[in-house]
């Protein structure tokens, strides 16, 4: 007879980073026997939290383990949640409901400034660091009372901005683990800032048929569904752009994430990304930059020039204010359907691809291209190309930074001593073919990557 619950459905010999099944918790003796078992395995584990959240749809289970120091350790749902796809949508809300949203987001970024200071505060003192539980516990006991006015607007939201608070100045000193000179300390949040947002996971119906967002506190919010999702909701983000207001809804569809596909040298195929071309192919194709910034470069100066002339608090600045940042979306908006049209194609064409991991931000350092560098978004279209082969079952191979790519031949495996940016052909003195600098780099990022996997695998 098969035993149930979540005793009868563990491998023996399994390990309990493997196992999925923790997010499939239905009753009260799954939930003692999976702490009984995380604490078993985990021998610094001192508590695991079970926060149970109802969305608009279902509800699902947050499993936190905790260790003794009360910081967040892990969320187990990460393995059980296989795909995730967010879905970004525009509001129009009115004119009461974009007053709440302004209140909402200067309460989030209050929060947040306040518990970034007060976490380097402590450590400088103490040299221990605060988890978002203290903080929270600061805030709702000591903070609310002091500033009336944040009970006014949603609590779920603060925490949630606590929380991603955590996550940011944890994911610092990891970093800074790895890479000493690792410069992403977590930065105190600017009401200038064009793009202010705010999170939370429970409370809210999405209604495709009116074609409304009901939210706590605010009530129904108009929204423009221009594509409808199959899933579960998860957490959402209402953020304002340039005047523009948008909810982006993180959607959990229950599909498995398809299963890599075979590859080799015919369906593998190198890119090589530059500033001249946007992207050399190793079948020699060439992909231009479109140059979006330069394109409108002389439209950003004439708009900050106005702008500085403008006096500082008036009504002519924030219109000023406005004008410039929504020429600075319409830029990001044309670079990001590029970056999207790009991917979506290498992704659908081939069963791998094979890039180059460059160190950007040193190459930001050289200010004759920095501009150019940002520009073209080398590093989205990587992390795009990610995503992307995941959610097909395709691959995506890399190659060190180091890995000498142009100046190799790809014909023979000489490799030339010194070649400066200014040399866009050279010639292998060994076996005489004519490089062109781009395609050949092209060639070797495939050629390497291919045998670095074949050793790896």
């Amino acid at each position: 007879m098969e035993k149930k619950g979540l005793a009868g459905r563990l491998p023996r010999q399994a390990t309990w980073e493997s196992w999925p099944i923790f997010g499939k918790l239905q009753n009260k003796k799954d939930i003692v026997f999976a702490l009984l078992l995380i604490i078993w395995k985990i021998q610094s584990l001192t508590l695991a939290v079970f926060v149970w959240s109802s969305g608009n749809l279902t509800g699902h289970i947050d499993i936190y383990v905790l260790t003794a120091n009360g910081k967040r350790k892990q969320n187990i749902l990460d393995e059980f949640v296989k795909m995730l796809k967010a879905y970004k949508y525009r509001l129009y809300p009115t004119k009461e409901q974009k007053e709440f949203f302004e209140k909402q987001f200067n309460a989030c970024r209050f929060i947040y400034n306040w518990g970034l200071q007060t976490k380097i505060f402590c450590y400088e003192k103490t040299r221990q660091s605060l988890s978002h539980y203290e903080l929270e516990l600061k805030m709702v006991h000591e903070l609310k009372h002091e500033h009336l006015w944040l009970k006014e607007v949603m609590s779920i939201p603060l925490i949630r901005t606590l929380i991603n608070l955590d996550i940011a100045y944890d994911n610092f000193f990891r970093e800074l683990k790895k890479d000493p000179h690792f410069s992403g300390f977590p930065r105190f949040k600017s009401k200038k800032n064009a793009r202010q947002s705010f999170q939370f996971h429970q409370g809210y119906t999405v209604d495709f048929d009116a074609g409304y967002l009901k939210l706590p506190k605010i009530g129904n919010v108009e929204c423009r569904y221009h594509r409808t999702f199959g899933g579960t909701p998860k957490t959402i983000t209402i953020s304002r752009n340039a005047g523009k207001y948008f909810v982006s809804i993180t959607v959990h569809d229950g599909l498995e994430t398809p299963a890599k596909q075979p590859y080799d040298a015919d369906s593998t195929i190198g890119i090589d990304v530059g500033l001249t071309h946007f992207a050399t192919l190793s079948n020699g194709e060439k992909i231009d930059n479109p140059k979006h910034l330069l394109k409108n470069i002389e439209r950003v100066k004439v708009l900050n020039r106005r702008l500085s002339r403008k006096k500082k608090g008036s009504n002519n600045r924030k219109k000023a204010v406005q004008q410039l940042a929504r020429l600075h979306e319409k830029i990001a908006n044309q670079r990001r359907d590029f970056l999207h049209k790009v991917s979506h194609r290498l992704i659908s064409e081939n069963q791998a691809v094979a890039i180059e991991d460059l160190n950007i931000r040193d190459m930001q350092q050289n200010h004759h291209l920095a501009q150019a560098i940002s520009d073209v978004s080398w590093f989205e279209f990587g992390k795009q190309l990610e995503y992307k082969a995941e959610w097909n079952g395709k691959t995506v191979l890399r190659i060190d930074k180091f890995e000498p790519s142009s100046k190799t031949c790809s014909n023979c495996g000489y490799k030339k001593e010194n070649m400066p940016l200014s040399v866009r052909e050279w010639s292998c003195p060994e076996c005489g073919t004519v490089h062109d600098r781009d395609l050949n780099a092209a060639l070797n990022i495939k050629n390497m990557a291919l045998c670095t996997a074949a050793q790896v695998g």
